[in-house]
C-alpha cells in the first residue's frame, strides 16, 4: 500500500474521534469571546472617550513592539489562506463535509476572531499606517505560501502543533509588554489570543499523538522530514507594497527577537517541549529508518543551540512602511 494510501487510512480511523476532540479543545460560538468584548462599544455615548485613551495610551509603546503587533496582526489575517490549505489535506473532505472538514471550518472561525480584534484595534491606535498594512496582508493572502508538508496530514499536525505554540508564545509576551506599559485592556486582549493558541496546540499534538499509535514509523519520519526542512513561519513570505516576497520577513524576525517576543531559542524551546511531550525517546516497534529519524531528532535541540548562540540581531530598528517613524 502507497504511503498516501496508509495516510487516508490512518485519517479515516481517526475521524470517529474528531467530534469529541471539537468539544475538547473548542469553544461553542455562543461562550467564546468576540472581538467587541475588548473594543470600545460603537453604540455608547461614551465611545469617543475610549477611543481617546486608546490612543493615548498607544503612545507610550514602542515602535518596535508595533512593528511586531502589525506582523502578528497580518499573520492573522492571512486566515483564507491557511483554511484552503487545511481543506487540501488528504482525508479532510470539504465538499463531503466529513468531521476533519468540521474541525478545519471550527478551527478557522475561532482563529478569524484574532485578526479581527487586532486589526481594529491598530486603527483606532493612530500609530500605524492601516493602507501599507492592508497592502501587505493582501499580498501576503495573494502570494499564497509553500511549508513544504504538502497534502500529507502527519507533516501538516506537525506544523500546526509547532506552529500553534510558536503563536501562543508571541501573543503571550506581547500581552507582558503590553501590561509593562499600562495597556491593560491590550494586554488582556492578547493574552486572550495566546489562550485560543494553546488550545490549538494541545489539539493538534493529540492529533499527532494519536497517530504515533498507529502508525508510529511514518509519523517519526514525517517529523524528522519536516524539521530537516525546517519550520517556517506563515508570514515567510510578507513583502511590503512595492517590495519582494520574503524581504520584510527577515526585518520583521530581526525586530521580535530583539524585543524578545519571539527568538531563535524559542524555536529550540518548542521542538524540546514536543519532543517530551509525545515521548520520542520511548516509541517502540520503528523501523530501523525510523529509529536513525528518532536519533536525529534527540540530537537536534543541542545542535540548533549552538546555532542559535551565534546568530547576531540587529540592533537598529528597519524602518517598514506599516509604522509611523519614530521622532
Amino acid at each position: 500500500m502507497s504511503l498516501k494510501n496508509v495516510r487516508l487510512e490512518v485519517m479515516q480511523f481517526l475521524e470517529k474521534d474528531v467530534d469529541s476532540l471539537i468539544e475538547k479543545y473548542l469553544m461553542p460560538i455562543e461562550k467564546i469571546w468576540q472581538p467587541t468584548d475588548f473594543l470600545p462599544n460603537s453604540e455608547s455615548d461614551g465611545f469617543l472617550e475610549e477611543v481617546k485613551e486608546i490612543r493615548e495610551l498607544s503612545k507610550e509603546l514602542p515602535y518596535d513592539f508595533w512593528v511586531v503587533l502589525v506582523g502578528d496582526m497580518i499573520t492573522e489575517e492571512a486566515l483564507p489562506t491557511y483554511e484552503s490549505w487545511l481543506m487540501d489535506v488528504e482525508g479532510i473532505d470539504q465538499v463531503g463535509r466529513n468531521s476533519w472538514g468540521k474541525w478545519v471550518r471550527h478551527w478557522t472561525a475561532e482563529e478569524n476572531r484574532h485578526g479581527d480584534v487586532l486589526n481594529k484595534y491598530l486603527y483606532l491606535s493612530g500609530r500605524v499606517n492601516m493602507k501599507e498594512i492592508e497592502k501587505t496582508t493582501q499580498y501576503l493572502i495573494a502570494d499564497g505560501f509553500d511549508i513544504g508538508t504538502d497534502r500529507d496530514p502527519y507533516k501538516n499536525f506537525l506544523y500546526t502543533s509547532f506552529q500553534e505554540l510558536a503563536t501562543y508564545i508571541s501573543h503571550n509576551r506581547v500581552a507582558k509588554l503590553a501590561k509593562q506599559k499600562s495597556n491593560k485592556q491590550l494586554a488582556k486582549m492578547c493574552k486572550i489570543i495566546s489562550g485560543d493558541e494553546m488550545r490549538h496546540h494541545n489539539a493538534y499534538c493529540e492529533f499527532v499523538e494519536r497517530i504515533f499509535k498507529v502508525d508510529p514509523s511514518q509519523m517519526m519520519m514525517a517529523f524528522q522530514q519536516m524539521m530537516k526542512l525546517k519550520i517556517t513561519m506563515p508570514a515567510h513570505f510578507l513583502r511590503e507594497s512595492g517590495g519582494k516576497i520574503s524581504d520584510a520577513f527577515e526585518e520583521f524576525s530581526n525586530t521580535a527577537q530583539r524585543i524578545g517576543v519571539y527568538t531563535s531559542q524559542d524555536y529550540v524551546d518548542i521542538l524540546q517541549k514536543l519532543l517530551q511531550r509525545w515521548e520520542i525517546e520511548k516509541i517502540t516497534n520503528l523501523t530501523d529508518e525510523a529509529e536513525k529519524a528518532r536519533d536525529y531528532l534527540m540530537k537536534l535541540p543541542s545542535r540548533l543551540t549552538r546555532l542559535s548562540e551565534r546568530i547576531k540581531i540587529p540592533q537598529n530598528a528597519y524602518q517598514f512602511k506599516w509604522v509611523e517613524p519614530v521622532v
